[in-house]
């Protein structure tokens, strides 16, 4: 029987904070989880599923923080989670949500896996849950950014909290959105 390692990733699209990258491979029964896609669980629902999780599975998650994705840019930090994954999962057919293996031999792709596999299902929740309990933590030094409820994406309040208070360490640096000035982040958009 062929075990699998599925990956999947949070914080892709986020203008703050870090990309968070797991692998999840299951050691036992999970099935009464009723796994499917992060986003499509409440939060309340996926930090319980997390905590189950964390107990049952084998499983790795891989940070990058917003000054490494800003140097070395999204597709190379993902690269660099793969590599690891893979070797952490060696023995493992892995299974990659989305339609790009960035050039890792081995890694299998398959889009919208995390409503398809459960293991790409778990490596979903485990990485979603890991970045917004940061992203939570964040808040409490940056409390004008509301890190807390959008988790540093690009909603509404986070776009005027960067208009107001500018960028901050958490701030990508290399992610400008169209809403914002030039002047914001130093160099035309």
């Amino acid at each position: 029987m062929t075990k699998i390692c599925g990956v999947d990733e949070a914080g892709r699209g986020a203008l703050a904070g870090e990309l968070v990258v797991c692998g999840c491979a299951f050691n036992g029964d999970v099935s009464k989880l009723n796994l499917t896609d992060s986003k499509k669980l409440t939060p309340k629902k996926r930090e319980q599923i997390y905590t189950s999780l964390i107990q049952q599975c084998d499983f790795i998650t891989i940070y990058f923080n917003n000054k490494i994705i800003d140097e070395i840019g999204l597709s190379n930090c993902l690269r660099r989670a793969l590599r690891v994954i893979k070797f952490h999962f060696r023995e493992h057919q892995i299974i990659y949500d989305g339609n790009c293996n960035y050039g890792i031999d081995g890694i299998e792709t398959i889009i919208k896996a995390d409503a398809k596999i459960p293991q790409v299902s778990a490596a979903s929740i485990i990485a979603k849950v890991s970045r917004d309990l940061q992203m939570c933590r964040f808040d409490s030094f940056y409390p004008y950014f509301g890190y807390a409820k959008h988790k540093g994406y690009g909603v509404k309040a986070h776009i005027e909290a960067l208009q107001k208070y500018g960028p901050n360490e958490l701030t990508r640096q290399s992610f400008k959105p169209k809403a914002l000035e030039a002047s914001l982040f130093g160099d035309e958009i």
